[in-house]
């Protein structure tokens, strides 16, 4: 009769291996466990000396091994069994005795280092318990120390255990590798989560996704958050169509968005300059916006954001005034951010991803080509308007007047209706600023109907890419009302 011996707990196990001794038990044992048999006076074979391959790798490889899982598996009333494991010779293992290393108890330790819970996770144990118990009808397996008076006295008075006992000690045994397993996966889900968010190219859990009722996970280098909620899907979203927006312009610029399309943006001197031009875009539609700025957030720019609901302030700095006057509303998001836009654009399909290169080319006035006797009067204005509409979802329109967008009509199926959304919402909020005017268009004109509507406006100025078999007719039109228009000979479609 063989047993093996590998144990963690050593409570009682000196006792029960005297008891195994007695009865004719041969004791098969592991490094630390051997030791103390053997000072007690105990006869042990080293595991070493059965698999003839030494322990290895600090102990974490000693007991994986053929002769080892031979003896445990093999199907004693199973000829081609016991066979091949004469050919290999392989012993039988009649008795296993083993209790893990002691994960959980690592693990409750304060301050615990990953590297020590790791180093904690038993590999040859739990295979050893898990071979043992799947052959219960020939291996007697122990896992817990409180059994051993019961299976010692059961071998005294029968010299075997009884089939009804090995039935209950293999069941025992996966229910504890089943608990530590679960223990081991508890820890790492929340070990590893928190490593994810501060290493880049991992995996962050988001509050939820589109919609309350979707999961969501961001990969990718994590957001510095200095306050608020966690972030949802939609917000990282918009966060990345506020950043795109400022980052556009060297002057101070902020957008606010909504939906991914910004409801207002602006440059101006100070970036308290450009918040009001942008929030009087649309002031209705800014509540509960995502608000980008492309310099750091002072105190006077936080206490003009913190009289508007806003999920999200995206910046590359606050000052610490500015920090603690948005800190006084508890859900507001305040995330600090470099303003460098890298990567692909990758979109998912049904069947698989669309990548393609980042929609970062800038016009410059160089690149206007005009199309009408009329030149503009306010390149910079016009190229502002450029720069909006770039990042409007198609069909896009953006009226501008001073650095800032007055009108923006985002995702509609026709132009003309984007047309008139922008109109709208100018109409409604900056109705003064309309007259003389300028208007972007992210894809050329295939009728002159825009500029015909436009012109009853008083629109002055139009930047559009150009391109359709019509443009003699939109040119036309331009001449007719007197309106300056320039193409870019780019269009930026945004789906």
């Amino acid at each position: 009769m063989r047993a093996l011996i590998s144990v963690s707990d050593k409570t009682g196990i000196v006792e029960f291996c005297q008891g195994l001794a007695e009865l004719g038990f041969e004791i098969i044992s592991t490094g630390g466990t051997s030791k103390v048999l053997k000072e007690n006076g105990l006869k042990t074979i080293d595991i070493s000396d059965i698999t003839q391959f030494p322990e290895m790798l600090d102990g974490r490889v000693k007991t994986l091994h053929p002769k080892i899982h031979g003896g445990l598996l093999a199907l004693r009333d199973n000829p081609e069994h016991v066979a091949t494991c004469q050919k290999h010779e392989i012993s039988f293992i009649d008795l296993v005795v083993v209790n893990l290393y002691p994960f959980e108890q690592t693990i409750a330790k304060p301050g615990i280092e990953l590297t020590e819970a790791i180093e904690n996770i038993d590999i040859g144990g739990p295979s050893m318990l898990r071979s043992a118990a799947k052959n219960y009808r020939s291996v007697g397996v122990i896992t817990d120390p409180a059994d051993y008076s019961a299976v010692l006295a059961e071998l005294k008075e029968n010299k075997e255990l009884s089939l009804q006992t090995k039935e209950k000690l293999a069941i025992k045994v996966y229910g504890r590798t089943a608990s530590y397993d679960k223990a081991i996966s508890d820890y790492l889900n929340k070990a590893l989560l928190q490593k994810s968010m501060e290493e880049p190219g991992s995996a962050q859990k988001l509050r939820y996704g589109e919609n309350p009722h979707q999961n969501a996970v961001y990969i990718g280098k994590p957001y510095t958050q200095l306050h608020g909620k966690e972030l949802s899907f939609n917000n990282i979203i918009d966060i990345d169509a506020a950043q795109n927006i400022v980052a556009d312009f060297d002057e101070p610029a902020v957008a606010i968005i909504k939906h991914t399309n910004p409801c207002g943006a602006a440059i101006g001197s100070t970036p308290e300059e450009a918040y009001d031009k942008a929030l009087a875009c649309d002031p209705v539609s800014a509540f509960g916006g995502i608000i980008g700025v492309n310099r750091p957030v002072s105190v006077e720019l936080a206490e003009k954001v913190a009289q508007l609901f806003v999920e999200v302030i995206v910046a590359p700095d606050y000052t610490p005034e500015a920090l603690a006057k948005l800190k006084e509303k508890k859900n507001i998001r305040l995330i600090k951010t470099e303003f460098v836009i890298t990567g692909p654009d990758v979109k998912r399909t049904n069947n698989g991803y669309l990548v393609q290169d980042r929609d970062c080319m800038l016009t410059e006035e160089k690149d206007l080509q005009l199309q009408t006797k009329k030149a503009p009067q306010n390149i910079q204005n016009l190229l502002f308007a450029w720069k909006i509409c770039r990042h409007v979802k198609s069909n896009a329109i953006v009226l501008a007047s001073g650095g800032a967008a007055i009108g923006v009509g985002a995702g509609q199926m026709s132009r003309i209706d984007a047309f008139d959304c922008a109109v709208k919402k100018a109409q409604e909020n900056n109705a003064a600023k309309i007259k003389d005017c300028v208007l972007a268009s992210d894809a050329f004109f295939p009728f002159r109907d825009v500029v015909d509507k436009a012109a009853q406006l008083g629109i002055a100025e139009i930047i559009q890419p150009g391109g359709s078999m019509r443009d003699a007719e939109s040119i036309t039109a331009c001449e007719e009302h007197g309106i300056a228009m320039v193409f870019t000979g780019r269009r930026h479609f945004k789906h």
